[in-house]
């Protein structure tokens, strides 16, 4: 019997484990320098409007994500898609006919759309699909258009003033609202638009967000406890606006100045322990349902 030599298995090279990083670096430098502009009159509403605060945190977040997710992009190939570059051309003329427009939000979704455009463009559906959470978190920097911001406020003042009345009446405060405004014994409460809680609402749905993404790898859990910020946000916003309504009645000047926005910062703390507490509730939830 003869025994053959066999040749040892060739080791096939991982897909896409070298990229070429040039055009990448190319077409995100093309891409900022084009919507410069755009990105830099966003920058300053993050600056001067306090609802936007935190889109200074979203693009640092979201590529810190993405960095994270480099080795999954190295490992898979990539198939540029040349409808990622038909979408590059439409955030252009989008952005283009915006900006003629002065419709703000439209011009800045524009560059989320060619942001993903380029992705699709050069490492095709498997890129995007990998950096798809960051994208989607690139959403949050952008302000909401007018028209929605209005409305939406004006029924989060509604709501908080309501659930202050019921909170105050609970600690047997006489009180009597009217609209926006509650009349205490002691002074009138006017629950003004900075006081409708939209601020904390968009904050705390960008960080849960961010907590499940890093907490929790289930994706339905991300959007569970995305809807789960709504009622949080509102009744934080009540318990604040009762809270305020309690100290005015122990000292005026306790509904004012530093001491009402240290009970923005305070409440704001407590409705992210309550994100906490909802998500292992869920949690827990989800356990004992699978179990059963």
């Amino acid at each position: 019997m003869v025994s053959v030599p066999v040749a040892p298995p060739t080791q096939v090279p991982a897909s896409g484990a070298k990229v070429s990083w040039r055009p990448i670096a190319w077409f995100g430098a093309l891409l900022i320098l084009c919507y410069a502009p755009i990105l830099y009159r966003m920058a300053v509403q993050w600056a001067t409007n306090e609802d936007m605060g935190h889109g200074f945190f979203v693009p640092v977040v979201a590529g810190f994500i993405a960095w994270q997710r480099r080795h999954i992009l190295l490992a898979t190939p990539r198939q540029p898609n040349g409808w990622g570059l038909f979408l590059v051309i439409f955030a252009a003329l989008e952005a283009t006919v915006a900006t003629l427009g002065a419709e703000l939000f439209t011009a800045r979704l524009a560059f989320v759309i060619a942001l993903f455009g380029v992705i699709l463009y050069l490492g095709g559906k498997a890129w995007v699909k990998a950096l798809l959470f960051p994208l989607f978190l690139l959403l949050f920097m952008i302000p909401i258009p007018a028209i929605i911001y209005a409305q939406l406020t004006l029924k989060l003042q509604m709501l908080a003033s309501e659930l202050g009345e019921v909170l105050i009446t609970w600690m047997n405060i006489p009180v009597l609202r009217n609209g926006n405004t509650l009349v205490l014994p002691s002074q009138t409460l006017d629950i003004a638009e900075a006081c409708s809680g939209i601020r904390s609402l968009l904050s705390l749905a960008f960080l849960s967000l961010v907590y499940a993404y890093f907490t929790d790898k289930r994706i339905w859990m991300r959007w569970a406890l995305l809807i789960a910020t709504i009622p949080i946000a509102i009744g934080a916003n009540g318990v604040r606006v009762a809270l305020t309504g309690l100290l005015s009645e122990v000292n005026p000047k306790l509904a004012s100045g530093i001491y009402h926005e240290s009970e923005g910062y305070i409440v704001f703390i407590v409705a992210l322990i309550a994100l906490v507490i909802v998500h292992r509730l869920i949690s827990l939830a989800a356990k004992r349902w699978k179990r059963a």
